[in-house]
């Protein structure tokens, strides 16, 4: 299975593999999900079934055409996409959260269209004066309105489904083999949620650039004197630790509620005692701070890396375009077709005009 790629579409055209390819075919992945009809008009011949506009839950808004070729049947389309939203609901700590918070911004209209999402910040603006008489007038000035960009990606991986073994599970009446769709999903998730938790940065020339919690360039930054799991490291002075993330988020006037995040090698620290005269955990001690809703550990997160976010939507939000789901086309004949799991989102980490951040990063300095 090849690595999973992330491909821009912009005015100028695709840039990637699969980019090209849904240029061609109109910016509109069912165009890209043949199948075979086995009822109505054109039974056994190849079709995809295309939105005319509407209430997309009425059947009536939607229309078979017939195209060159189809491998699979409606019903091993739903076998591939329930394989591939069940392994999509896995491993995503960072992106879940966002999703159970709310933090989702949906692209409307036509998510596979938007290349780039256009957003302002504003500054701060207007006085409000104390007088006795109310007729003082105050300052009147004006909000500046920023203009920024975010680069809109696809995020997919390849898998391939052999004619010859896909009619011999047919003719066995056995169930297809969904184990590299389940693969393929598993590796667009991972690479979403990394995207949280990586230092590397996505840019579109003109368009913008993804960061994500370790490099966006507003972030709070904590220098780590001493990593969590060295010997000597107690309770209490991991507990100074997220006490000075929380107080850094207040004085950038973010004032929670937040989630911890952390590194692989700290859940178990995390599990010890706080200390001899408390008997609990490090963890429980910490979630008894005002304002802390929880700790969650990020298998990606790089170690002695520990991330704080306030969970709202003016500092981190989920723009999702299109949801996680296959898409098909031939190559090297009819025995060999090629299939991608493709999803349009990418996490969106946010501060307001003067540089202010509800996002904190404790580190060892570089």
């Amino acid at each position: 299975m090849n690595k999973v790629n992330v491909d821009f579409v912009n005015q100028a055209g695709g840039q990637g593999e699969v980019a090209n390819m849904l240029v061609s075919n109109r910016l509109a992945p069912e165009r890209m999900r043949p199948y075979i009809a086995e009822t109505g008009p054109h039974k056994g011949k190849p079709v995809v079934t295309v939105y005319t506009g509407g209430n997309p839950k009425e059947l009536a808004n939607y229309r078979q055409e017939l195209v060159t070729n189809a491998t699979l049947r409606r019903d091993e389309w739903k076998q591939l996409d329930e394989a591939v939203l069940a392994i999509s609901q896995t491993r995503l700590v960072g992106i879940a959260d966002l999703v159970a918070n709310n933090l989702v911004y949906n692209l409307g209209g036509n998510g596979m269209g938007t290349t780039v999402l256009e957003y302002h910040d504003i500054s701060d603006a207007l006085t409000a004066e104390l007088t006795m008489d109310g007729v003082t007038r105050t300052k009147g000035d004006r909000p500046e309105w920023g203009t920024k960009y975010l680069p809109i990606p696809i995020i997919h991986s390849d898998y391939e489904i052999n004619a010859r073994v896909l009619e011999a599970s047919r003719k066995m009446g056995n169930p297809m083999d969904t184990t590299l769709a389940e693969r393929a999903s598993r590796k667009v998730s991972e690479k979403l949620e990394s995207m949280l938790f990586t230092s590397t940065t996505y840019a579109l020339n003109g368009g913008g650039t993804i960061y994500s919690y370790l490099n966006h360039s507003d972030r709070n930054q904590i220098k780590l004197s001493q990593n969590w799991d060295a010997s000597g490291k107690t309770g209490a002075e991991i507990l100074d630790d997220v006490i000075s993330m929380k107080q850094a988020s207040i004085d950038a006037k973010h004032y929670g509620p937040w989630m911890i995040y952390v590194p692989t090698a700290y859940e178990t620290v995390l599990d010890n005692d706080y200390g001899s005269n408390y008997p609990k955990s490090i963890r429980a001690r910490i979630l008894e701070v005002d304002g802390i809703k929880g700790i969650k550990v990020v298998d990606t997160l790089t170690a002695n890396n520990v991330i704080m976010v306030q969970m709202t939507i003016d500092v981190v939000r989920l723009v999702r375009g299109m949801g996680i789901q296959n898409v098909e086309w031939q190559t090297e004949g009819k025995m060999i077709t090629k299939y991608k799991v493709m999803t349009i989102q990418v996490p969106q980490v946010r501060s307001d005009q003067d540089g202010n951040s509800g996002l904190v990063h404790l580190a060892a300095a570089a």
